[in-house]
């Protein structure tokens, strides 16, 4: 076995838990990459980087597997114990999407119907928020896509969030079989108002990241689309007027033809993060020129308020939703998982209702009554 990993001075202890297994993949699900600090005026500082954790799946929208759930607690020790790291940057690949959740296909075809199975996913699920909560280092979401369901849970768990104008933030779980308790009914109140925080959570609309900015959620936005040279705004997003009631509409979705001619605009444009990565690097630049001690202590003050409420609920939640596996996590999973197939994404939940209003067990019979049926072919 290779001892790399040690420590080549044996004056210097190494801490961390994990060597790089999970990085060395092929591909690699979590990717762990350092990048140097740059100064303002765009220099390399020597011996001093910041962390990047990339979620790598982004054919399913860098949704999360079990082994990347593992992955990213690995990668959030592994930056919270170099101590040439100024602070870790949570991320993923590609244009489209940080996370949205965990991996669908998985929960469907293995988790649904074992409760006890999904209890020890959620163990690790858990892991992952605390080592994000817990890293000794200053943490920021790099929102570069979708921010959606558990994809917004992780990304909320970091101490800024700093996001692409193309991003959209939202819940699903109601919608989909579940509850966001993995962080948003502990975390929202704190960001937002209670019923902007009751709504986001429940209703699973799906908010722009110029009304999430408005609202209090992220820290910044940055524009991504080009067109030619020059940097253009989401268009698809009201920036620069308000209603004629006087009812402010900054951040909202345009509608009707208005949003489809903006789709297109949208299409005919070229993704660049140059701006957004300007804007990381400009935080990280102000941590570095900080008192590690003293910055550490200041942002643990403030996080000891979200892990307050998280590790009230944390285990509550851990049981509720392994219980949940067996009933509407089975159905709003399935539903979502069969749905090129069926041509829907969820079930008939007046039909489950009614059902349910009725008295029925929960059993295939009723599961058969209220899941999509598969297309008929032609």
């Amino acid at each position: 076995m290779s001892l790399d990993w040690l420590p080549k001075d044996d004056k210097i202890k190494n801490h961390d838990l994990w060597r790089d297994e999970y990085f060395r993949r092929d591909p690699p699900s979590i990717i762990y990459e350092l990048k140097p600090i740059i100064d303002n005026e765009g220099n390399k500082v020597k011996g001093l980087n910041s962390a990047w954790i990339m979620l790598n799946n982004p054919a399913q929208y860098n949704s999360y597997t079990t082994d990347m759930v593992k992955g990213v607690i690995a990668g959030f020790h592994k930056a919270s114990m170099d101590r040439s790291v100024v602070a870790a940057i949570f991320t993923a690949v590609g244009d489209k999407a940080f996370c949205t959740g965990g991996n669908t296909k998985e929960y469907a075809e293995y988790y649904s119907g074992r409760p006890n199975e999904y209890g020890l996913y959620m163990d690790l699920f858990n892991g992952m928020v605390d080592s994000i909560l817990n890293c000794k280092k200053p943490t920021i979401c790099r929102v570069n896509g979708m921010r959606v369901a558990g994809g917004q849970e992780i990304g909320m768990a970091c101490d800024i969030a700093v996001s692409s104008d193309t991003a959209i933030f939202g819940q699903a779980g109601p919608r989909h079989g579940s509850a966001p308790d993995g962080g948003s009914t502990d975390f929202l109140p704190w960001y937002l108002g209670i019923e902007d925080a009751m709504w986001n959570c429940i209703s699973c609309e799906l908010w722009s990241a110029y009304k999430m900015k408005r609202v209090g959620l992220i820290s910044k936005v940055e524009p991504v689309l080009k067109q030619g040279n020059k940097f253009i705004r989401n268009p698809t997003i009201i920036t620069d007027k308000y209603a004629e009631d006087g009812e402010l509409v900054y951040g909202e979705f345009l509608k009707g033809e208005e949003f489809k001619k903006a789709r297109e605009i949208m299409k005919s444009s070229q993704t660049d993060f140059e701006l957004l990565d300007k804007t990381v690097n400009k935080i990280v630049w102000t941590y570095t020129n900080l008192m590690p001690g003293c910055l550490m202590k200041s942002i643990d003050g403030i996080r000891m308020k979200k892990k307050f409420f998280w590790d009230q609920t944390k285990l509550a939640n851990r049981h509720w939703l392994s219980a949940n596996m067996a009933t509407e996590a089975f159905l709003g999973f399935h539903a979502f998982n069969n749905r090129k197939t069926t041509g829907k994404d969820v079930i008939d939940f007046i039909k489950y209702r009614q059902l349910l209003a009725e008295g029925r067990p929960f059993d295939e019979k009723l599961k058969e009554a209220v899941l999509p049926k598969p297309l008929k072919k032609p």
